[in-house]
């Protein structure tokens, strides 16, 4: 079993979330604001954060940025917002998804399930140890370095290059990288889009013109092997 914690300052909203979720074997935690939702991490850490995005007091995006700073924990916001300016800060702050309101209950469990189950970096058939030119992933320690420094990845981040380096030299659409690394069969592309651009800013010398995380335009993205 695990813990859910949803945050939402509409009784209504919190009720339906929080039913569904339950009649699937988890715990769930409610909370109307952002203050309640950070203090109730710090006591009863959760295993994935239902996140509205408009809220009193503290939004969810700082709400998001707080908890990031101390969690890998993760987050799918709610958002009733049509800008994709909000959608997208939400997830370069860390989320791992958005659903936009009006939403389905069914598919909002169906997305917290597939969170729950993932398997982080795809397959767990990949190697522990992957080099690619002067990129070391190190998956026991989670860990990797660039040049021998040590990248900040985000626990996405982090999955998201490890299976692309783990396949070099094949191109994958988006609807496949969110199948294959966030483990889920349906969900917006665009979460895609935003992990690219952010990886491509830790491992790219020139982001603007990548060289190893290419755009394969029309198809997707592909790693391009470096020689060692």
């Amino acid at each position: 079993m695990s813990r859910v914690l949803v945050v939402d300052d509409d009784p209504t909203v919190r009720e339906v979330v929080a039913t569904y979720v339950r009649a699937n074997g988890h715990e769930v935690t409610e909370v109307e604001d952002g203050e309640s939702a950070v203090v109730a991490m710090a006591k009863h850490p959760a295993d994935l954060v239902v996140l509205d995005l408009m809220l009193p007091g503290i939004d969810g995006l700082e709400v998001c940025r707080r908890i990031r700073m101390t969690r890998e924990v993760p987050i799918i916001m709610l958002t009733a917002l049509d800008s994709e300016a909000d959608r997208v800060a939400g997830l370069e702050l860390g989320a791992d998804d958005y659903v936009s309101k009006p939403f389905s209950p069914r598919e909002l469990a169906l997305r917290v399930e597939s969170v729950l189950r993932r398997v982080p970096g795809g397959s767990q058939e990949l190697p522990d140890q992957l080099i690619d030119g002067d990129i070391v992933i190190d998956h026991p320690h989670r860990s990797v370095t660039s040049a021998g420094e040590v990248l900040t990845l985000t626990t996405r981040e982090y999955d998201l290059l490890r299976y692309l380096v783990a396949h070099p030299d094949v191109t994958f659409s988006r609807e496949e990288l969110l199948e294959n690394v966030w483990g889920w069969s349906f969900g917006d592309r665009s979460t895609v889009t935003v992990h690219v651009r952010r990886l491509r800013e830790k491992v790219e010398a020139d982001p603007t013109h990548p060289e190893r995380l290419t755009t394969v335009w029309g198809v997707g993205y592909l790693w391009k092997a470096q020689a060692s």
